[in-house]
This record gives C-alpha cells, structure tokens and sequence, in this order.
C-alpha cells in the first residue's frame, strides 16, 4: 500500500465522524494523478506555502502602514497566526488539521497593498467591485504557476472564499478557519496598538476584559477553548453566546479605536492616492505590466488585469511603482558627455 493511502485509512480511524476526509474530497477542477506520499489536502497546504503571492504577505500591511519596528504585524504573520489558532482547534476537534491549515495559509493571498485601504480603493474602481476572499480564490485558481492556478481541492477553495464574516464555509474546517481570522487579528490588532501607543490596557472595555481576560495570552485562551467546549462531536463550529458577543463587541471597539480614524490610519490617506493613481495609469497604459497580466487584459478586462496586477504588489513594490512613474527622478549631470 502507498503511503497516501496509509494515511488517508488513518483519517476514518481517528478523525471525527464530522471532519473532511481527503478521500472523499470533492476534487480538483481539472483532474490529476494522485501523489503517492502526501493526501490531497496535504499536497494544497504545500502548493500554497511554495507559491509567490504567499511570499509576498510578509511585505504586506496587517493594520499598520509602514510601522517603524520589526515586532508589527504583516499579513505573512497574521496567516501564520491564523493557521496556528485553527491547526489547535481542529486536532482538539478531531477535525481534519491538513485541511484546516490549507484553507488557512491561503486565505489572504488576495489582499491588496497597504491592506484594507488598498481593497477599498480597488472595491471602487473595479466594476462589480473587488472584495480580498474573492481575489484569494482567483489567485489560486488563475494567477499563480504563470496563469495555470494551483488547482487546489474544492474544500480548500471553499474555505478561502468563505473565510469573511459573511460567508457560509462547507465543511467544518473551513468554520474553524472564518472564527480563527477574527481571534487571531482582534487579539494581534490590541497587541500592535498597544504597542503603537495607540491604546492601553486600560483603554480596553473592562467588562470585556473580564469575560475574555486582561492579557493576549488569556483572550485567545478563552476564545479558543469555548470553541472547542461548545462543538466537540457536534456538527457544527460555534462560540457560547456570552464568548461570541463579547468577542465581536471587542472587535466593534477595535473599529472605532483603531481601524477607521487612528494614528494607524495616519498614512491611509497617501496610500490610497498610490493605488488609485496606480490603476489609473497601468490602465491607460496596459502593454506597460508585465507581459502575463497584459495577457489577462485580453482574456478579462483591461480593469480585471490591473486589478490583479495592483493586488499582487507588497506595499513596498507599490511604492517603488509609483516613484518611478509619478515622481522625478535624481539628476546629477554625470550622465551628459
């Protein structure tokens, strides 16, 4: 027996009657020989973790703008956050981990440059509007491996594409994954703050506090672990009422304190006007991208393709773009005889 299939008969020995099993996965979009060592959703999480665009999450905005300080978070460490956070509820679960990671590693592959400012602008110029969780699919399924996409497993495309509040996961790894993003990034999101001289532990509503607990240690302890009390041998991911209430009032807080308005926010304005003038430009100027995404124009839209093509640049890369084309460059003279 292959060693896949050891561990795919290893899956109905000890994993839930609820988890996925990858042998019964839904499948690919184009159908593929099988590798003879790793499952199908082992082999995703892979696929995810070798392409570009999960690389280029480590020079990506989490909540600050070009923080001074290496301890900030960038999309690259919330993921990683997120996969550890989901990767522990579903081995107390005894849902399926391979999954469960794939899905996480994955879902914000399709975030913009300087985050959440970079979707909004993009949600406005691109008709039928631009949302991260669809972006991230089409990443997967299109733009990586030079235009091939990743042809990932239904489950684990479900579960990147549903990961937002609003969507509905079909398997019970993709649930784990959508509460997970909101522990890890409401919990980091205080700790940066925090740091940031943005909040103090005393800004942070006390009767809140005193439900989740006074530390970052203790609010994803008690988050995660009234997950697990509240769906063990259930068919069902779900937080008890007073834990789910107190989480998303906490996040509401973090929205008025942090997201929207604060010093965090400080460089929104000018980072905005990079990628607004950016998609501007490219799209007067389409043969100017990189040859692939020039292709994509005449396959989609000329909107479509620099969509894509803003999406996938780091904050770095956007702004070096946009030195280049809007702004002056040095003159010295030396170059004139």
């Amino acid at each position: 027996m292959i060693i896949r299939e050891i561990s795919e008969d290893i899956e109905y020995k000890i994993l839930s009657p609820f988890a996925a099993k990858s042998r019964e996965s839904k499948g690919r979009t184009i159908d593929e020989e099988k590798c003879d060592i790793r499952t199908d959703f082992q082999r995703d999480r892979d696929r995810i973790i070798h392409c570009k665009a999960f690389r280029r999450l480590s020079h990506k905005t989490q909540v600050f703008i070009s923080p001074e300080g290496d301890h900030y978070r960038t999309r690259l460490t919330h993921t990683l956050e997120v996969a550890q956070i989901s990767k522990t509820i579903a081995r107390a679960l005894r849902l399926n981990e391979d999954l469960t990671e794939a899905i996480a590693l994955g879902h914000d592959l399709g975030h913009t440059p300087f985050g959440h400012s970079g979707e909004q602008v993009l949600n406005k110029l691109l008709t039928g509007g631009f949302r991260h969780n669809v972006q991230s699919l089409r990443v997967v399924d299109i733009l990586e491996n030079n235009g091939k996409g990743l042809n990932l497993t239904w489950e684990v495309r479900d579960g990147i594409l549903n990961h937002s509040t609003s969507g509905k996961p079909g398997t019970l790894e993709g649930k784990i994954v959508q509460l997970s993003d909101k522990i890890a990034y409401v919990n980091h999101d205080i700790d940066d703050a925090i740091r940031g001289k943005i909040l103090t532990n005393d800004d942070l509503p006390q009767d809140l506090i005193k439900i989740l607990g006074d530390s970052h240690r203790k609010r994803i302890n008690t988050m995660v672990r009234d997950i697990i009390n509240n769906s063990l041998d259930k068919d069902d991911i779900m937080m008890s009422s007073d834990i789910y209430k107190a989480t998303y009032s906490l996040r509401d807080f973090m929205f008025k304190r942090v997201y929207i308005g604060s010093k965090a926010k400080s460089e929104e304005a000018k980072a905005k006007k990079v990628v607004e003038q950016l998609f501007n430009y490219f799209y007067d100027n389409i043969n100017e991208m990189p040859n692939e995404f020039v292709e994509l124009s005449n396959k989609y839209s000329k909107e479509r393709a620099v969509a894509d093509y803003i999406a996938g640049m780091t904050d770095k890369y956007a702004i070096i773009k946009y030195k280049e084309i809007f702004l002056p460059s040095p003159w010295d003279g030396s170059n004139i005889f």
